[in-house]
């Protein structure tokens, strides 16, 4: 394992589009597309980030003196594990998967024996057992790259392409006043300021490590994603050595296209006009308070 592990983690902020970028590469037959938000955060996740984002959405830390049976029950994938193993309580209830959780779980140990109880191991354990585990998952036998979502990632960039030789992150953005609000939609939403500060440091991270790790971590706007998928993701899947595919102009899941994207996310529709009619719903006063507190940023990312 390891050495020949190829992942593509997305990142974005909440609501920026994160989860429709995972839903447009779902249907490529050179990718495994995660079933849900990969959730690959762990509770010993602890630095100077853990007050602004949850734990789930982070990049894993495993104790030292763990076990590869407490290490797989330590990795959070909420959304996943909460459809498999409670469905009556998941949000996608209605979308049906053959995934066994002590299945998979299975596969991860055995997938581990032998192997040095690394960060990199454990998650190219995670993401193979559940590729291999999930029955009814639709195969094109081309798959050559793992890929995972999990908000705010990108944070960890420089952890993640340091574990893997084969690993690029991809940082989505969206505008900041859609992406609010439609981040009001949701039923415990998060205040202005602490939106905007935490859309603020992810788009600094990104940034920042595109720079600094070129070919490996890269930045897409939203906008240009919904209005171009075809030539945005294939120029993105390009860079991966991967061939581009008229499947990226719709969303799907398990290969099942799908006319709403929803529940995946607060987003609907994917068009620039819903985009712009989200941008509209905020007042005067919430436009103009985003604009203050995202200035420094705006510029760079071309929402000047």
């Amino acid at each position: 394992m390891t050495d020949g592990f190829r992942l593509l983690m997305i990142s974005a902020m909440y609501e920026n589009g994160g989860n429709v970028v995972q839903r447009l590469l779902d249907g490529h037959a050179q990718l495994f597309s995660y079933p849900f938000e990969s959730q690959t955060g762990t509770p010993f996740v602890r630095d100077h980030l853990s007050g602004l984002y949850p734990d789930k959405y982070r990049w894993p830390v495993f104790r030292l003196n763990g076990t590869p049976e407490e290490d797989y029950e330590s990795i959070i994938d909420e959304e996943c594990k909460v459809r498999i193993k409670t469905p009556q309580s998941s949000k996608f209830r209605d979308w049906p998967i053959a995934l066994d959780d002590a299945e998979r779980k299975e596969i991860f140990l055995r997938l581990m024996q032998g192997r040095a109880r690394t960060r990199a191991s454990l998650v190219e354990a995670f993401f193979r057992s559940s590729a291999e585990a999930w029955r009814d998952r639709s195969r094109s036998g081309r798959e050559a790259v793992y890929v995972g979502y999990s908000p705010i990632i990108g944070v960890d960039a420089e952890q993640i392409v340091a574990d893997f030789a084969g690993a690029h992150v991809l940082n989505v953005v969206r505008n900041p006043w859609s992406a609010y609000a439609d981040t009001k939609k949701r039923p415990l939403p998060l205040t202005l300021g602490h939106y905007l500060t935490g859309w603020s440091l992810h788009l600094l991270h990104a940034l920042a490590f595109a720079e600094k790790y070129p070919g490996r971590v890269h930045l897409v706007r939203y906008e240009d994603v919904i209005s171009e998928p075809v030539r945005v993701l294939g120029s993105l899947l390009a860079k991966l050595g991967l061939e581009t595919s008229p499947t990226l102009a719709q969303p799907s899941w398990n290969g099942r296209p799908l006319s709403d994207v929803r529940p995946w996310g607060t987003i609907r529709m994917p068009t620039p006009e819903a985009n712009e009619a989200t941008r509209n719903e905020l007042s005067p006063a919430e436009t103009e308070e985003i604009r203050i507190r995202a200035a420094p940023l705006l510029p760079r990312l071309g929402y000047a």
